[in-house]
């Protein structure tokens, strides 16, 4: 805490300031927060189990896999040993890297459709289209193909397209080449021809959809068999592409949903104008800027420079900790059920499960004294709060061998064979998502790894998530009084509650079906009263960048935070009504209800550099962590009495936006 500084004023400072004084940003990061500190700590835990060095007997085949692959990740001896050899097998597998080649030429077999086909199957690489298998958005217990636009080899379509970002291009063009030249381009062929390859994405960035104009699911999804897709996109052969990488058999029938029509037009115009080698120079770029982080020293040297100019970093993360997050990402049940065996008590479970049935209580007493909703919308709402699932901890079925066994068991890992491992990891994963195809949805079970420093809403499942990893402190303790669980995991359990009727959660009824089922002027006045949060954040600015939020591409997670903070400190209040008031804390000269506010502040505690900043504006669904703390507390009325501000003050202004 700051206590120099006004709360009525600068909570987040307040709050904050000794926290952000005390810390500095580590040289591998581009921002420090306690969401980072909490995710340190849990990789040292993560670490220790992954580390040990005989098998124990609650291990099973799939820890014991994902112990193979942090020891063959640990051995950099053996990966520069190894070298670039399984680099070079890749691209000779799809048909070699015409940058590497000048006598590189298209056979009669070649078709661009099976290359990006191939690239998906078995590098787990959707270049170009992203693709996946999930819920049909309108009838979810059905799977189905989607498809939308791609993600990009820089962070957002505002890196290519703003000319301030020229620094940010050129030190991406430098890495293009360099990787190039590393494997063997000579340096004026690869600096013509990363040219083109350069060009084509500023090309494709300009044919993407701003993530601002994403936010209407409803509008975006379209469902089309593949004979209308190929009737409105000719220039591609769907067919070809699909039948490349799908493991079971499809037909013209076959029924797709886009989530990127426009794009997806545009994108076979553009691939008809572009000539083959630059599309498989880019294609292959983009395979070799994913698999990077794996490859070895000569090519993180490469990497690391880049870095520094995107993110401001002026080192690499440790091995340890890079090869934790990568096995913990690739094999999060097999490394949760280690995690939860030693980390995670069932007392925390049960807890959880209490302050969210106390939250949905407060959720549907605000939801019923909401005066812009009517009251037949009101009720059906509130059967979909109630319906709410709750998914704390962990998914039961890691704790039984044979049912998370069955997981990984296609995968056999070398430990002196890390890039195998890797190329292994990708072509499982592909397939783990594809099969589901023709297999169906079971809303029984859930898949959000445990180990992990987040919480999630599943539209499509009408899910609420809290994984293990995140019932630590400072969210939550067994030791802490409830004002500061309630201003902890407490809020984060509301955020996720009120997610279910933001922008995009409000269009899923109670079964997470994207479905009307709001009147239209109910929708009407929810976007009048949106409209406030989305102005009020728009005016805040980041200190001390200057860069301004946009309160439109924020607007579910700022109604999130808002909704959360209100719920939980009712549900607060509530229990107190139940349960008594808490004995003060010693040496604190604040009452528990201030506490509650000064918890839910901590959580945002955090520094950032420039670069980082500007990627959280840009690419970033969240407020930046001082813009959590203000817009929230600034609407509470509770806030202002607690910590007695005056009307007008920085923290209590007049004029307030509030929707649930």
């Amino acid at each position: 805490m700051d206590k120099t500084a006004d709360p009525c004023e600068d909570f987040f400072q307040y709050a904050c300031g000794e926290w952000n004084r005390i810390h500095i940003i580590p040289e591998d990061k581009s921002s420090y927060n306690t969401f980072e500190k909490l995710h340190d700590e849990l990789q040292v835990k993560l670490k220790g189990l992954l580390e040990e060095s005989s098998p124990k007997p609650y291990d099973t085949e799939s820890t014991l896999k994902a112990k193979v692959l942090y020891q063959s990740c640990i051995d950099t001896n053996i990966i520069e040993v190894v070298g670039d050899k399984p680099v070079h097998a890749i691209l000779k597998d799809m048909g070699g890297w015409p940058v590497l080649d000048p006598s590189w030429s298209t056979d009669q077999d070649w078709q661009f459709e099976k290359l990006l086909g191939k690239l998906r199957k078995v590098y787990n690489a959707p270049i170009l289209l992203e693709s996946w298998v999930a819920p049909d958005d309108k009838n979810s217990s059905v799977y189905i193909v989607q498809l939308d636009q791609p993600t990009l080899g820089m962070p957002s379509r505002e890196y290519y397209l703003k000319d301030m970002d020229l620094e940010y291009k050129q030190a991406y063009f430098k890495y293009m080449t360099q990787i190039a030249t590393l494997l063997g381009a000579e340096s004026d062929e690869a600096a013509r021809q990363m040219q083109l390859v350069l060009d084509f994405e500023i090309a494709l960035a300009n044919i993407t959809t701003p993530q601002i104009e994403r936010h209407d699911t409803g509008a975006m999804y379209q469902k089309l068999s593949l004979r209308e897709l190929r009737n409105k996109v000719p220039q591609f052969d769907w067919m070809t592409y699909f039948k490349t990488y799908l493991p079971v058999n499809v037909t013209e029938d076959e029924e797709v949903v886009s989530m990127a029509m426009e794009y997806i037009h545009k994108l076979g115009n553009l691939i008809v104008a572009t000539d083959k080698k630059t599309l498989t120079n880019y294609c292959l770029w983009r395979l070799l800027l994913g698999l990077s982080p794996e490859m070895t020293e000569k090519f993180q040297k490469q990497r690391g420079e880049y870095l520094r100019v995107l993110q401001g970093v002026s080192r690499d993360k440790v091995r340890w900790q890079k090869c934790i997050e990568y096995v913990n990402e690739r094999m999060g049940m097999a490394v949760g059920k280690l995690f939860i065996k030693d980390y995670f008590r069932k007392e925390s479970k049960d807890t959880a499960l209490e302050m969210i049935h106390n939250l949905r209580e407060a959720f549907n007493e605000i939801l019923m004294e909401s005066d812009w909703m009517d009251d037949e919308t009101k009720a059906v709402a509130m059967e979909k709060a109630n319906a709410m699932n709750e998914r704390i901890g962990y998914p039961e079925f890691i704790l039984n061998a044979t049912e998370l066994d069955k997981i990984y068991a296609g995968l056999q890992f070398n430990s002196s064979a890390y890039f195998e491992n890797v190329l292994k990891v990708e072509a499982h994963g592909a397939y783990q998502n594809l099969k589901q195809l023709r297999e169906t949805v079971k809303k029984d079970q859930w898949h959000q790894d445990p180990a992990v420093v987040n919480a999630f809403y599943n539209p499509n499942m009408n899910d609420i998530v809290f994984p293990a990893g995140i019932l630590q402190p400072l969210f939550y303790s067994a030791e802490f009084p409830k004002s500061l669980n309630y201003g902890g995991i407490g809020v984060v359990i509301g955020h996720e509650i009120t997610h279910g009727f933001d922008d995009k959660g409000r269009q899923y009824n109670k079964e997470g079906n994207l479905r009307q089922w709001w009147n239209n002027e109910t929708i009407e006045r929810f976007r009048e009263q949106a409209q406030c949060t989305i102005d009020q954040y728009s005016k805040y600015t980041l200190e001390p960048f200057g860069y301004s939020i946009n309160g439109r591409n924020t607007q579910g997670e700022n109604i999130a935070d808002n909704g959360g903070l209100k719920e939980s400190y009712r549900a607060y209040q509530k229990w107190v009504k139940r349960n008594g008031e808490e004995q003060p804390l010693p040496g604190i000269d604040l009452n528990h209800n201030q506490l509650f506010f000064l918890n839910y502040a901590q959580i945002w505690c955090g520094i950032m550099r420039d670069e980082e900043a500007l990627h959280k504006i840009r690419t970033s669904v969240h407020s930046p962590g001082p813009i959590r703390v203000l817009g929230p507390l600034s609407n509470s009325h509770e806030f202002a009495e607690v910590y007695q501000c005056r009307s007008g003050s920085r923290m209590n202004p007049v004029h307030k936006c509030s929707l649930w």
